[in-house]
């Protein structure tokens, strides 16, 4: 009897792949596959695993043909998937939530420190070798410690961070679209507010399309001076021309960024600026965390394949 077909569109860890390939037939097309190449790969598919660099729509699940009932996401968005599509055609979507909680709200905190700190600009200097011709008060940074931290999103990852800040003596306010129950010691404000009296700014939120710049020139003008933007959700949830004027103006005076619009390509304005630290989208790369994201993402495959529900379902 054929095993049914499993598609990676992309790589996947062993910790994924083994449970998968000791029971399916499995299709691991690489890196960044040109959607000709998928297309090409996937008829018969029943099931593919998906990255948010690879776009699944409608002419994706229609190559796939009937054999194809889940589509499993590597990672918590899933802004890829066409999931209006997905329902026509009865398939179900899954992604992997909550395992990379940890590793997220630690990358958070550390652009934290290193955006406050000028990190990036101090190792600069040291590698250059210009470390004497600057003054001793030339890196000045602020502290973390007794600052008023904004949390914009207060799901399973926002809520990690405030509890990772606890050692900091913070106070935690927050902002979030739906109700949230909490054991934290955070108060709730609206958007604005919090913007207005958070020395740090942290976005934690689900992208959608109401979320798509909801940092813009107009909320961006509502920071405080020397407050700190960091950005672990999505690239798009920041109007990135509004942010590089804003941080040119000193409002807010450092950002952290671990994702950005049109990633991989960040625009030369945002990469010139010395008041940021930028990293190349890793809030979930550990080890641990990408082999729990892997074994995740199977799992789901299997109870679906098996005629079960996914343990974390999307549609």
């Amino acid at each position: 009897m054929t095993k049914p077909r499993v598609v990676v569109t992309g790589t996947l860890r062993d910790a994924g792949l083994d449970p998968l390939r000791a029971r399916y037939e499995v299709d691991v097309l690489g890196d960044a596959p040109a959607r000709d190449h998928v297309l090409d790969r996937l008829p018969g598919a029943s099931a593919i695993v998906s990255r948010t660099s690879v776009p699944i729509d409608g002419d994706v699940l229609d190559a796939a043909g009937d054999a194809l009932v889940v589509v499993a996401q590597f990672g918590v968005g899933y802004e890829n998937i066409d999931l209006a599509a997905a329902r026509r055609r009865g398939v179900r979507v899954t992604n992997t939530p909550g395992v990379l909680s940890a590793a997220t709200a630690e990358l958070a905190v550390t652009l934290m420190l290193a955006a406050a700190r000028r990190v990036a600009e101090g190792d600069a200097i040291v590698r250059a070798g210009k470390w004497d011709a600057h003054g001793a008060d030339t890196f000045l940074g602020r502290n973390l410690v007794g600052a008023t931290v904004g949390l914009v999103g207060f799901g399973r990852i926002g809520q990690t961070v405030a509890r990772l800040l606890c050692g900091f003596d913070v106070r935690i306010v927050y902002s979030d679209v739906a109700d949230v129950e909490t054991d934290l010691p955070a108060q709730r404000l609206d958007l604005d507010e919090l913007l207005a009296v958070s020395d740090f700014v942290s976005l934690h939120v689900a992208f959608t399309e109401d979320a798509r710049h909801l940092i813009n020139a107009r909320t961006l003008a509502l920071m405080k001076p020397g407050s700190v933007l960091v950005n672990t959700s999505r690239g798009a949830v920041v109007d990135t021309q509004a942010l590089i004027e804003a941080l040119r103006e000193g409002r807010p005076a450092a950002a952290g960024l671990d994702v950005f619009e049109g990633e991989p390509n960040v625009p030369a304005e945002l990469r010139a600026l010395p008041n940021t630290v930028l990293l190349p989208h890793v809030g979930s790369a550990t080890e641990s965390t990408r082999d729990a994201m892997a074994r995740l993402v199977a799992d789901n495959v299997i109870a679906v394949l098996d005629g079960g529900e996914p343990l974390t379902p999307v549609v």
